[in-house]
């Protein structure tokens, strides 16, 4: 890789990660608990996996007409986003477990939805959760040119309509995902902050070999087994994509592409402005944290201050931590982003996608464009 480096300040001044870190450890340690996964968590997984395959099982039956599977193909997409938002993300973070076998096992499920965990980690783990929000390398801000998520992204004359129609496009964004997406990242020469990025034989063969599996159970076995037209089949396929893709897109851009969260450039030599975590306050933000349905359902993924900060603690314990989080950040003068419902975090979503679809000249209150000649970066 031949790049020029993004760096944070080593210190932070303010003590906030510090202090914030000896909290969140006494918490778990006066209380005995596990920062893994316990057994809320291992129940929420065989829930999910038996509410996915199951629905699919029913499908597979032949004894239901065409409602009824239709209407099991989007309990499978309600699956396949749960397991998502859950169950592989936790594993592939390494946080479900402190055993790495039972990580891989759980993370492999990513794979059996059609996604691919090893590609996941370079532009989520590593790019998204390193530079967050920073225009030009963190992937989340580039979902599609049709939608501008950055006021340092190019601005098109189609995004002025993009409040009207971006939402409703990300029901596509699964169906990119397993057919184009994976493949799209792996043939790419620079990857994010990565240059002439290489792919190992393994990973290759697993991409194929997961790719493969995943077409099987979801389209071949089907077409096979079921009694209907293919047409009827195409209906329930693209109905569970559009389910599960519409849950994903929504939740995903409702930590950072809302009113509130910074997207923040470095200056002329690569330096960020403030130390990493102090950055990941800034530019990420909270939404419905006391909805219990929402946090059991969509994991980590509404508490995205607390995942940044902490993602090797499983998200089963954010909903604890994030008072924490939230006294500490206060206490040292640091911003703490949130939305108090899932309802309000979809309306700012919508306010921003709309302010950031007018012309650049139009929109005075957006923040100045990245400096010019700002150099390639890899990770500090």
């Amino acid at each position: 890789m031949t790049a020029g480096r993004i760096t944070f300040p080593q210190r932070d001044p303010t003590r906030f990660i510090e202090d914030l870190r000896a909290r969140v450890a006494d918490y778990f340690e006066s209380r005995r608990l596990s920062p893994k996964a316990n057994a809320a968590m291992i129940a929420k997984t065989i829930t999910l996996l038996g509410l996915t395959f199951g629905a699919y099982g029913l499908i597979l039956t032949n004894r239901l007409g065409p409602w009824p599977m239709l209407g099991l193909a989007i309990v499978v997409g309600v699956g396949v986003a749960g397991l998502g938002f859950s169950v592989a993300h936790d594993a592939l973070h390494g946080a479900y477990s402190h055993d790495a076998r039972v990580n891989a096992a759980l993370g492999f499920v990513f794979n059996l939805i059609g996604a691919n965990g090893y590609i996941w980690k370079i532009t989520h783990n590593v790019i998204h959760h390193t530079y967050t929000n920073i225009p030009g390398i963190d992937g989340d801000l580039e979902v599609s040119p049709l939608v501008r998520l950055s006021p340092h992204a190019a601005w098109k004359p189609i995004h002025r309509w993009q409040h009207l129609y971006a939402i409703p496009l990300y029901g596509l964004s699964t169906l990119f995902w397993v057919f184009i997406k994976d493949y799209k990242y792996f043939l790419k020469r620079h990857l994010g902050p990565y240059h002439h990025k290489h792919h190992s034989a393994g990973a290759v063969a697993t991409l194929l070999g997961s790719k493969a599996l995943y077409y099987g159970w979801s389209i071949v076995i089907p077409l096979l087994v079921l009694d209907v037209a293919w047409w009827q089949f195409v209906i329930g396929y693209v109905a569970m994509h559009l389910t599960a893709g519409l849950l994903l897109g929504i939740v995903f851009q409702l930590a950072h592409s809302v009113e509130g969260p910074a997207f923040p450039s470095p200056d002329e030599r690569g330096a960020m402005e403030h130390a990493w975590a102090v950055h990941e306050m800034e530019t990420t933000s909270d939404f419905g944290r006391h909805n219990r349905l929402l946090n059991w359902y969509v994991g980590g993924l509404n508490f995205q201050i607390e995942h940044h900060l902490f993602p090797k603690v499983c998200s089963i314990h954010y909903p604890a931590l994030s008072a924490i989080v939230e006294a500490t950040a206060r206490e040292h003068g640091i911003v703490y982003h949130e939305h108090a419902t899932f309802r309000a975090a979809v309306r700012s979503h919508y306010r921003m996608l709309r302010r950031l679809g007018r012309p650049p000249e139009a929109a005075p209150d957006a923040p100045a464009p990245p400096v010019p000649g700002a150099p390639a970066m890899r990770p500090a």
